[in-house]
């Protein structure tokens, strides 16, 4: 992760909150031939917790593991497989909601990683190239998101303080944090 991307002017003014009743996961499922952005050193933490997180997988999406693997694409350029040109092979449907087997495991601590961290911003996108920049990805299946932020005024960065600590640290959020309140 780049140590001080640019950040985008949309940012600090966007309220956003997850609505997961509404938008039933559907950033883990959205159509297309690859998965969720990985970087390099996540491959490791992937095949690491794989073992433990097999049992929350459905049968189609063990078979597609274990017919394509766990991931596609090339150092720089990993993502996630994907089921049926659209499902992450790491969702886990309860509910008719797409959720992450690896998020499910962490939260019962069974394993130490949550989940990509490409996973944890969104919708933030971080740039691949430099200069290395933060950008809100609005999609219009996260309107119920926006409309949640909106209604409850949660900023988009404060929403994703865990996400943003754990990819840039505390003492670069707490800057960050700053930046925002007074780009509002």
């Amino acid at each position: 992760m780049a140590d001080n991307p640019l950040i985008h002017a949309d940012i600090p003014k966007s309220r956003f909150a997850c609505d997961l009743h509404r938008c039933k996961g559907a950033c883990c499922t959205m159509p297309g031939h690859r998965g969720a952005p990985l970087l390099d050193d996540e491959i490791e933490e992937i095949e690491r917790a794989y073992p433990i997180v097999r049992k929350y997988l459905s049968f189609r999406h063990k078979d597609t593991i274990d017919e394509r693997g766990l991931i596609q694409g090339r150092p720089g350029d990993y993502t996630t497989q994907v089921v049926d040109r659209k499902a992450c092979v790491f969702v886990v449907f309860e509910n008719e909601i797409a959720t992450c087997a690896f998020e499910k495991a962490f939260l019962k601590s069974e394993i130490q990683w949550r989940k990509p961290i490409s996973c944890h911003l969104f919708p933030i996108r971080v740039s691949k190239e430099p200069p290395y920049s933060l950008r809100f990805e609005s999609i219009g299946e996260c309107q119920p998101a926006l409309e949640r932020g909106g209604r409850e005024n949660i900023p988009l960065w404060k929403f994703l303080e865990t996400a943003l600590t754990r990819a840039y640290g505390q003492a670069w959020f707490a800057e960050f944090a700053e930046y925002c309140l007074s780009h509002e």
